[in-house]
């Protein structure tokens, strides 16, 4: 489905499918949630990527061709953490301690070849981090996504968003929620909806005082 003729510009938000042991994907849910919501001007589109290697970059490049999006929100499950995760750097390597959904298990390949070794964020992720924290949702500022499927987004995002002329001003990131048994669905939801409204009406980062990022 493509934004053309709609008068609001378009946020992309992604989460992903079940994978592993998981029955269900608390980013899938909660991203599915704002399907539709209009924020700061904007009109959120959701859309579930697959847990696999490869597949999941090819959909997220379909879905940046379809949408032309102002700003793109990819969202991933991290089980073992306790806050909501905002990403501040993918990496260019694929290193799967457990299979994808395909049954890949990719160990130190890059997932663009010849591709920058980093990318960082290009959201305001402490004014984000400080929004969160004002609503006394737990969250925090992250130097690793990992590697496996959703550090291979996130990577392959802001490889996208660099070299696609018609992506140069549109701005990207990632955030890992954590499980349903950590923060209840409604606080997922509503810390993605605080996210995106802070991205969306926030230039310049804010400033943290000397130790107080944690």
């Amino acid at each position: 489905m493509r934004t053309q003729g709609l008068s609001a510009p378009t946020v992309l938000l992604t989460g992903f499918e079940p994978f592993g042991e998981h029955s269900v994907n608390p980013s899938w849910l909660a991203v599915q949630a704002l399907h539709g919501r209009q924020i700061a001007g904007h009109r959120v589109v959701a859309a579930r990527l697959p847990t696999v290697f490869d597949l999941s970059l090819s959909e997220l490049h379909a879905l940046l061709t379809a949408h032309t999006p102002a700003l793109v929100l990819c969202v991933g499950l991290a089980s073992g953490r306790n806050a909501l995760s905002l990403e501040r750097v993918a990496i260019n390597i694929n290193d799967a301690s457990l299979a994808d959904n395909h049954g890949a298990k990719p160990v130190d390949t890059p997932v663009v070849p010849q591709g920058p070794t980093a990318y960082f964020s290009t959201l305001p992720l402490k004014a984000m981090l400080q929004a969160l924290r004002r609503h006394k949702l737990p969250a925090e500022l992250s130097q690793t996504a990992g590697t496996f499927v959703c550090n291979h987004v996130f990577y392959g995002l802001m490889h996208a968003l660099t070299i696609q002329p018609a992506l140069q001003s549109t701005r990207g990131g990632f955030v890992h929620v954590p499980d349903l048994s950590v923060m209840a669905l409604p606080d997922l939801v509503g810390g993605l909806h605080l996210m995106l409204e802070t991205a969306l009406t926030t230039q310049a980062d804010a400033r943290f005082a000397a130790g107080a990022v944690h």
